[in-house]
């Protein structure tokens, strides 16, 4: 009995026993690493997507096609807007300083008139005169360089953007609608209208309306006797 089991036991111990230059292959890195097999996608995994339909293709170039379009006319737009708005700022600065001193000239019109009617009075003397025209001159000829000019007005046709008719004249010695008389002058400034023209204007007759041609003519009146 002790003989069977001694050599049992022998027997187990031998199989349990793993030598280790078995254990070393086994876990050696070479055999963990995984074949090329192992690796190589399997013929299953390489079947091409389905592909789009060509009628689903052509669809979606056109819309991008469409937005490119669109986009770029959209752009167009706004360069002009930019372009526009550009040349409007620079006018309207230009015009700015251009006529900044629009309102000032304007309300030194009246010192001129009262110069002019001062100097077509004949009263005070020639002294008196001379220096009431000098002093005109000096600030006509300032005005000037700042940009007025003075308006022509007088044998002119009458000209409702530049002339203001405050009176008219029935005759028949000038064209109708003719400047016969200024009664105040009009300036500009730099070309643009600074005050128009008070003027007087003429006017012709109405003449008198001449019957029909075959018109029957009236009988006199006759009175009973």
């Amino acid at each position: 009995m002790s003989g069977k089991s001694s050599s049992k036991k022998n027997t187990d111990s031998e199989q349990l026993i793993t030598p280790p230059s078995a254990q070393e292959e086994s876990s050696s890195p070479e055999n963990l690493t995984p074949s090329p097999e192992k690796l190589a996608p399997s013929d299953e995994n390489l079947t091409p997507a389905p592909s789009p339909p060509a009628e689903k293709l052509e669809e979606t170039v056109e819309k991008l096609l469409t937005e490119k379009r669109q986009l770029f006319d959209q752009l167009l737009r706004k360069q002009a807007d930019l372009e526009n708005f550009r040349k409007r700022t620079e006018r309207e600065k230009s015009d700015f300083l251009k006529y900044s001193l629009f309102d000032a000239v304007k309300s030194l019109l009246p010192i001129l008139d009262g110069f002019e009617l001062a100097l077509g009075d004949d009263k005070g003397g020639d002294e008196f005169r001379k220096g009431m025209r000098l002093i005109y001159k000096q600030l006509l000829d300032a005005l000037q360089k700042l940009g007025l000019e003075a308006m022509e007005a007088k044998g002119r046709e009458f000209d409702p953007r530049l002339h203001e008719a405050v009176m008219t004249m029935e005759t028949s010695e000038y064209p109708d609608q003719q400047i016969v008389e200024e009664l105040q002058r009009g300036y500009f400034f730099k070309q643009r209208l600074l005050r128009p023209a008070m003027v007087k204007v003429a006017k012709h007759p109405a003449q008198p309306a001449e019957p029909a041609e075959g018109a029957a003519a009236e009988p006199p009146d006759t009175q009973p006797e």
